[in-house]
C-alpha cells in the first residue's frame, strides 16, 4: 500500500475540483453544502473515540482532515487563503497562546522558560490572551458581549455549558453547588405550575430553564454535559436493545406488553450491565 503524504492529499483535492477533469459532485460543492458533512464527520470522530476503536478513528480523522482541505481549496480558488495559510494561522495562534512553552512566541524558544507556572495561571493567561485577541479583532465593537465568543452554531447543550463557563469566569456564578440544587428544585416547581396552566409557551420556557440549570449542575460537578448525555443515550440504547431481543424471543411485540411487563423487562436488561 502506498504511503501518501499531505501534499498528495492536497493534489487529490485540486484534481477533484479541476474544471477539466474533476469530479462533478465535488465541483458543485460550496462552503454551505459541505458544512453538514463536516458536522457529521466530527460526530463520527467522537463515536470512534467513545467506542475505543483506534482503527476507525484513524479513518475518521482522515475524513475530517479532508473537510479542512476542501474548505481550503474553495478559498484558494477565490484567492482568499489556502491550506498553508490555515496551518500558519493555527501555528501562530498556538505559539501565542502558550507563552509557558514558547516564551518568545517562536518555535525555537520551546522549553526555554526560566520560571514554573501552575495550571491555574495557565488558564488565566489563556483567557487573557483570548480576550486581547477578541478586542484586537473587533476594536470598534464597544457593545460586544462576553457571550459573543461562544458560537451560536454549537449544539444547544454545549453552548449553554460554554456560556455558563464564560460568565462564571467573571464571577457570575453560585458560590457552591447548594445554590444550583436550590435553583433546580425551583425550576421543577415552576415547570409543574406551567403544566397545570396548560400554556404551551410557558411549558417550553420552563423546560428550557430546567435544562439550563441541569447544565449548571453538571458544570459544578465538573462533568461535561454533552458527553454525559451521549453516554446516557448509548446506555439507554443498549438496554433497550436487550428488551427488544428478549420480547422477540418470546414471539411477542413490545406494544402488546403492559407497563408492568415492560418495566420487568427493563429491570432485567439493567441487570446485564457490566459496570
Amino acid at each position: 500500500m502506498p504511503n501518501y503524504h499531505l501534499k498528495d492529499l492536497l493534489q487529490v483535492m485540486s484534481d477533484l475540483r479541476s474544471p477539466e477533469h474533476g469530479c462533478p459532485w465535488d465541483l458543485k460543492q460550496n462552503y454551505q453544502t459541505i458544512l453538514p458533512h463536516t458536522l457529521e464527520e466530527v460526530y463520527e470522530v467522537a463515536d470512534a473515540i467513545e467506542r475505543g476503536d483506534l482503527s476507525e478513528l484513524r479513518l475518521e480523522l482522515g475524513d475530517l482532515l479532508f473537510q479542512v482541505v476542501f474548505y481550503s481549496q474553495l478559498a484558494k480558488e477565490e484567492q482568499a487563503f489556502d491550506f498553508n495559510d490555515v496551518v500558519s494561522s493555527i501555528t501562530e495562534k498556538l505559539l501565542r497562546r502558550h507563552p509557558h512553552v514558547f516564551p518568545q512566541g517562536t518555535l525555537e524558544s520551546a522549553g526555554s522558560r526560566d520560571i514554573e507556572i501552575d495550571e491555574h495561571q495557565i488558564r488565566e493567561n489563556w483567557q487573557r490572551i483570548k480576550e486581547e485577541e477578541r478586542q484586537l479583532k473587533n476594536p470598534e465593537t464597544k457593545d460586544a458581549k462576553l457571550t459573543d465568543t461562544v458560537p451560536l452554531a454549537l449544539p444547544a447543550l454545549m453552548r449553554a455549558f460554554k456560556v455558563q463557563q464564560v460568565v462564571a469566569r467573571e464571577g457570575f456564578d453560585w458560590a457552591n453547588i447548594d445554590g444550583v440544587w436550590d435553583k433546580l428544585a425551583e425550576e421543577v416547581v415552576e415547570l409543574k405550575d406551567a403544566i397545570e396552566s396548560s400554556k404551551s409557551e410557558d411549558i417550553i420556557d420552563e423546560v428550557g430553564d430546567l435544562l439550563f440549570t441541569c447544565v449548571n449542575l453538571a458544570r459544578h460537578l465538573k462533568v461535561n454535559p454533552e458527553m454525559a448525555l451521549r453516554s446516557a443515550n448509548l446506555k439507554f440504547e443498549k438496554r433497550f436493545a436487550r428488551v427488544e431481543k428478549s420480547v422477540a424471543s418470546q414471539n411477542k411485540r413490545m406494544r402488546s406488553l403492559n407497563p408492568q411487563q415492560l418495566e420487568l423487562e427493563w429491570q432485567q436488561a439493567k441487570t446485564q450491565d457490566v459496570e
